[in-house]
Order: structure tokens, then C-alpha cells, then sequence
């Protein structure tokens, strides 16, 4: 394929006001000082939707998004502004389909999420088809590169083997040597531990299903910091364009299996939460955020994605936005919505 660059607004100068830019493509010149450089969000000026993210040991950043882009789409960045498209993770001839099709159901492939396991980079999916709760499967495959090509290997679970309608939206986490999957989407937010041999084959552990978090919520992630786990997740209507209401929340816990709660101490599991962001005049449908990522000075970001206004026809394209921590440990966005252009993360200082 041939590569694409989706990048960066044109860098905002220190104390000066970011201008408007259009859909040109801009770089960075050689005469500009880096750490006086900004973006403008977009990032990716493309749909691609559900944003799951990696950084390998060169510091390379990898992104994965829902296949508006058939096959699901795959970008590259070293930081996090400035995105290469670099090919899809399947082809038509090895795109997975273990979808029982008697009916003539075809599903499509949504909501990636990248893991680093046991020295192969796994990309889990799910495979589904809208408005049929119970076609819902969690797949995996396996590549020996971030880039791809990455083979399917068959699937987690699916909706009838969990007893979860609606068993999309998967989220991996590894901690202590030990596997999870949380997932699900507005009929119950649930974790499972996992078992994971040393060729990957993955089992669940059926007996270690709990629901942590309640029917409000989909697209979740965790990210634990100074011994809270903290659950991401998202509300309201993710695919209404103009009039798209989705809203990115959270609570925490001191434990992985919950519960999960907000600064009154309200859980999760009655959908109670922190907003982090929620649309303004320029983008809506912030939502379905890939996990936190960590610059070189240890500051949090996140990927995610909204429509733009002013290009609706663009469909959900990925921002990025700093992540700010309060002084009781809560995450928090300035302003509770996007930026329009901020001072990007530091790389390689």
C-alpha cells in the first residue's frame, strides 16, 4: 500500500494564538525549535474510530481503529501528533469470520485492542453485526510485528459462551504475571481472568466472570496509578454524527475486581462516574478512548475519538488530549472537552 501521512495541524508558536488550518498537509520545518512546536487536533484527519494504541521497545507508536477502513486500519507515529497510515491487519483473503452464517449474517470487525503477550503482538477484536445483540464475538490474532500481517487464531468468547449480551468492546490487561479481559457494551461492564499458554492458546476462566461496572457504559479501559485502578468507559450515543452525545467518564477502585467508584464513593456498577471529556462547538462524540500513553516526562495522554463539526463527512477522526491529575489522584481534562491546538508531548528530550 501505498503510505499516507496524517498529521498534525501546523505548530503553534509559545504564547501565540494556534490559527484555523485546512486540510492541506503540513510539516514541521527544520528551522523550527521542537519544544516550542504544538498540534492542532485532528491528529488523524481520517475516520478511525475506537482507537486502541502500543508502544514498542524503539518507541515507536502503533494505532489500530474499527474497520471504516476495511480490515482495520493501522497507523504509526513517534509522537503521538504525527500519523503514518501503514496498511490493514488483515486482508480480504485472511480476515477472520468464525460468524455462523446459516442466516446470511455478516459481521464486521470493531473495536481493536493491542496487546504485547508472551513476545507476539496480539490484537484482539471484536466481531459483530450491529443491532443483533447476540452476534458478538471476541476474536484474537497474532503477529509477529506491530505492522502485521497478523493471523487469526479464533476467538476468545462470544456473547452465548459468557451469557453477556452484546459482548463487544474488549480491553486486555496483564498484571503480576497474570491475564484479564474486560468487556462489554451497555448490558453490564464485566472482567474475566484468562489462561494463556506459551503458544497462546487463550481460555477463559468462565468461574472468574464478575460484572464491575452497570449498563450505562462501553468501550472501557484501565490504567492503574499510585495503587487505584482507574476505568474508563463511555456514555451516551456514539454514531450520530452532528448529534452524537457520547461522553468519556470514570471511576476507580482499590482493587481490580471493583468496586469501582466515584469522588462521592457512588459505584460504578449503579453507573455512577467522573465525566473526563465531553464535546463543545468544535467536536462531539468523545468517546471510546484507547488506554493512557506516557511521553518521555511521564505526562498522560489520550487517543480517542469525535466528529468535527465543520467535517462531518470526515466521520469520527482521533484527537489527542492531555490527561491532568488533581490533587486527590482524579483524572481530569482541562475544560472537560477537547482542545483546539496544545503543546505536544515530549519525545526524546
Amino acid at each position: 500500500m501505498k503510505m499516507r501521512f496524517l498529521f498534525m495541524g501546523i505548530g503553534c508558536v509559545l504564547f501565540l494564538t494556534c490559527g484555523k488550518t485546512d486540510d492541506s498537509k503540513k510539516r514541521l520545518t527544520p528551522e523550527m525549535d521542537d519544544s516550542q512546536v504544538g498540534y492542532n487536533n485532528p491528529v488523524i484527519r481520517m475516520a478511525a474510530p475506537d482507537p486502541t494504541a502500543i508502544r514498542t521497545e524503539d518507541g515507536t507508536f502503533y494505532l489500530y481503529a474499527t474497520e471504516d477502513t476495511r480490515n482495520l486500519p493501522i497507523f504509526k507515529s513517534k509522537d503521538l501528533v504525527r500519523w503514518e497510515e501503514v496498511g490493514t491487519a488483515f486482508t480480504n483473503a485472511t480476515r477472520p469470520d468464525f460468524i455462523d452464517n446459516k442466516e446470511g449474517i455478516h459481521a464486521s470487525i470493531w473495536a481493536p485492542e493491542i496487546g504485547y503477550v508472551k513476545g507476539k503482538y496480539v490484537l484482539f477484536y471484536s466481531l459483530a453485526k450491529w443491532g443483533n445483540h447476540w452476534v458478538s464475538t471476541v476474536g484474537y490474532a497474532v503477529s509477529d510485528s506491530p505492522a502485521g500481517p497478523f493471523a487469526a487464531k479464533g476467538k476468545v468468547f462470544d456473547s452465548h459462551d459468557v451469557n453477556v449480551e452484546n459482548s463487544i468492546d474488549q480491553f486486555f490487561y496483564e498484571e503480576n504475571g497474570r491475564y484479564y479481559m474486560l468487556w462489554g457494551s451497555f448490558f453490564g461492564i464485566y472482567i474475566m481472568e484468562l489462561d494463556i499458554t506459551d503458544d497462546l492458546l487463550i481460555t477463559p476462566k468462565l468461574e472468574t466472570k464478575q460484572r464491575i461496572a452497570g449498563t450505562a457504559y462501553e468501550g472501557i479501559n484501565l490504567w492503574k496509578r499510585n495503587g487505584y485502578y482507574y476505568l474508563f468507559g463511555s456514555i451516551g450515543t456514539c454514531c450520530n454524527g452532528g448529534e452524537s452525545t457520547y461522553t468519556t467518564v470514570v471511576a476507580r477502585s482499590e482493587s481490580l475486581f471493583g468496586p469501582y467508584v466515584n469522588k462521592k464513593g457512588e459505584k460504578m456498577s449503579d453507573n455512577a462516574h467522573e465525566v473526563l471529556i465531553k464535546g463543545n462547538d468544535k467536536f462531539v462524540g468523545t468517546g471510546h478512548n484507547a488506554v493512557l500513553q506516557e511521553d518521555d516526562e511521564k505526562n498522560t495522554w489520550m487517543l480517542y475519538h469525535a466528529y468535527q463539526l465543520e467535517r462531518l463527512n470526515a466521520q469520527r477522526q482521533v484527537l489527542l488530549d492531555r490527561v491532568l491529575w488533581d490533587k486527590e489522584g482524579w483524572p481530569y481534562v482541562e475544560k472537560q472537552q477537547p482542545s483546539d491546538g496544545a503543546f505536544r508531548p515530549v519525545f526524546n528530550k
